[in-house]
């Protein structure tokens, strides 16, 4: 019959520094990382009341732009389709780094719509805010894990804690990543009434509902700022009310009983 196999010393040693690394960086994001992203968050909000915030509702006016630009010139020639266009060939408009296609005489829509490059801007710092919550919230969901006591019979009550506060952390995650994916969801809806737009260029109403859609953005971007702080506030409460179990689930629960 083998012999037991077990981890070697040198394997095991690492596996130990790696813990205490994340035990340490977990308990710096509970007492550090999410007390200060309240804070900055709170600060982010209260500036959005200033005209110069990009969050601020008036930006909404002059960042739209439904005007339908025309194609840009192209030249008859067997050459046309290898010719790259430049900034000066699309009339001053501003591409985003995208390439428009040389060849548009065949396309049932030629005309562009551009983005909203403030909108998209606001999601930018949103998109970063979402990211920066999901990687901290992955820390300490490490540490509440590497904290749990082996599967036993009895004085489980600290281990229930330790699994609240993991489901608390995994839904503040998803909150993350759907508040990140409202940039999509923008794109998406806005190429949308675009099209109509390039469509129908003589129907108003299809350039109002663009700039109601953008003012819209700017006023759920400033909302979901909201929700970021309060994820934060509610995660701090949580865990800080419940730290000595998360450190101990298995601690002496007999002591209180007498």
């Amino acid at each position: 019959m083998p012999g037991k196999k077990n981890m070697e010393k040198e394997t095991a040693n690492k596996i130990e520094e790696f813990q205490a690394a994340a035990v340490a960086a977990a308990e710096d994001v509970v007492f550090r990382g999410f007390p200060g992203k309240i804070l900055e968050l709170q600060q982010l909000i209260d500036s959005t009341n200033d005209e110069s915030s990009p969050f601020h509702i008036s930006h909404a006016a002059t960042s739209t732009d439904p005007t339908v630009h025309p194609p840009p010139f192209v030249e008859e020639g067997p050459d046309v389709k290898k010719r790259k266009l430049h900034s000066s060939d699309t009339n001053g408009v501003v591409t985003t780094g995208l390439t428009l296609s040389n060849d548009v005489r065949h396309a049932v829509y030629p005309n562009l719509v551009t983005a909203n490059q403030h909108i998209d801007k606001v999601h930018g710092i949103v998109k970063k805010e979402c990211e920066q919550l999901a990687d901290l919230c992955d820390k300490v969901k490490l540490w509440v894990n590497l904290s749990m006591p082996k599967i036993e019979d009895g004085d489980n009550f600290g281990v229930q804690i330790q699994e609240e506060v993991l489901t608390e952390l995994h839904r503040s995650q998803e909150s993350a990543y759907n508040i990140r994916d409202a940039g999509r969801t923008d794109h998406l809806n806005r190429a949308k009434i675009c099209s109509k737009i390039v469509k129908y260029p003589h129907l108003e109403d299809y350039a109002l509902a663009l700039k109601e859609h953008d003012e819209k953005q700017l006023y759920v971007a400033r909302q979901n700022l909201y929700d970021l702080r309060n994820v934060y506030a509610i995660l701090t409460d949580i865990l800080h009310k419940n730290i000595a179990k998360i450190r101990a689930p298995k601690g002496n629960n007999l002591s209180g009983m007498y």
